[in-house]
């Protein structure tokens, strides 16, 4: 899977990263670099690649860009790179849409069921040599609503409902079985189960506030997977320390990482993960495969896939989309 030059025109291509890096995208016109380094490397780069999609130095080092054609992130959110400089100019957004939807969804139906069973209680129980017997809830009947009609919301709505969940899928439009976004108040009192795996655009920042939770049953859980901006996290926490909520699943917040000084690590009913949901074992190489497979079709001329809509901040069904010109420039 190396990066090599072929017979046509072999773009400049800058990978941003931070102590983790691709391992086997490398060449003569590969340049890799870091925060503190992507300004310098920019000026000739055609094809930047946001490895560390963590990173936010995207936004500073733009204007430095005077050849850029293509930014992929490895990542299916793309609310870092979404500044107005970027969404102005012709360059071409791409997401890794497509390698996280199963083992996100995965990690979800884990987090239900595990919540559902105590399995914290049991293994805190175990800690202490404590036999505690006791009863859990039940998984299948149970009604989840989950927010987001992308890959990631489907393959988790197809879980859910594999193990006996009733499940209402909610997007930004209705469609065949896609309640619309305005839709959602009139579902929230009969959510049991609340997943977030919306992306993080302006009308879904801080989705889930005061108003909205209010909207919940007490026995209602919260599992984000999206993004922690589309949590009003103060509310959240005023919530399960209230008893409006018996509990969350939270593996994005706000800042992270999470600050030490965060109530959230010690609430009762909460489980915090660090925003691991769909890394799993080999997750780097498909990212790196992906790339590569959009990159050949780069040095072909031909329409990238995963192309975001940078109206709406995600990928629309089948989006695809050519790269500007080589006389093109991201001013």
């Amino acid at each position: 899977m190396p990066v090599s030059a072929d017979q046509g025109h072999d773009p400049v291509i800058t990978i941003l990263h931070s102590d983790d890096r691709p391992k086997h995208l490398d060449g003569p016109n590969v340049r890799f670099v870091t925060d503190e380094t992507l300004t310098a490397a920019l000026p000739g780069t055609e094809v930047l690649l946001v490895w560390d999609f963590t990173s936010t130095a995207v936004r500073d080092a733009w204007p430095a860009a005077d050849a850029l054609r293509w930014v992929h992130t490895a990542s299916a959110g793309v609310d870092r790179l979404t500044f107005p400089a970027l969404l102005d100019s012709d360059v071409v957004l791409t997401n890794s849409r497509g390698v996280f939807d199963v083992p996100m969804a995965e990690y979800v139906t884990g987090l239900v069921i595990a919540m559902a069973k105590d399995l914290a209680g049991t293994l805190d129980a175990q800690s202490r040599r404590e036999w505690r017997h006791r009863e859990s809830e039940r998984v299948g009947g149970r009604t989840a609503v989950v927010v987001g009609s992308g890959p990631i919301g489907r393959a988790t709505a197809a879980m859910l409902t594999a193990v006996g969940m009733t499940v209402e899928l909610v997007g930004r439009r209705a469609g065949e079985g896609v309640h619309a976004i305005s839709a959602l108040p009139g579902l929230l009192p009969r959510a049991e189960w609340l997943v977030l795996a919306a992306p993080l655009t302006e009308s879904t920042r801080g989705m889930l506030d005061a108003a909205a939770i209010r909207l919940l049953p007490p026995r209602a859980r919260v599992v984000n997977v999206g993004r922690g901006a589309l949590v009003v996290q103060d509310d959240l926490v005023a919530a399960l320390r209230e008893g409006h909520l018996a509990g969350a699943a939270l593996d994005v917040f706000e800042r992270e990482p999470l600050p030490a000084d965060s109530p959230l690590w010690g609430l009762p009913g909460v489980i915090v993960s660090p925003h691991m949901s769909g890394d799993i074992l080999g997750w780097r190489d498909e990212l790196e495969a992906l790339f590569v497979a959009n990159l050949d079709r780069f040095r072909a001329g031909e329409p990238l896939e995963n192309v975001v809509d940078k109206t709406l901040g995600f990928v629309t069904s089948g989006e695809l989309a050519s790269p500007p010109t080589r006389t093109g420039s991201a001013r």
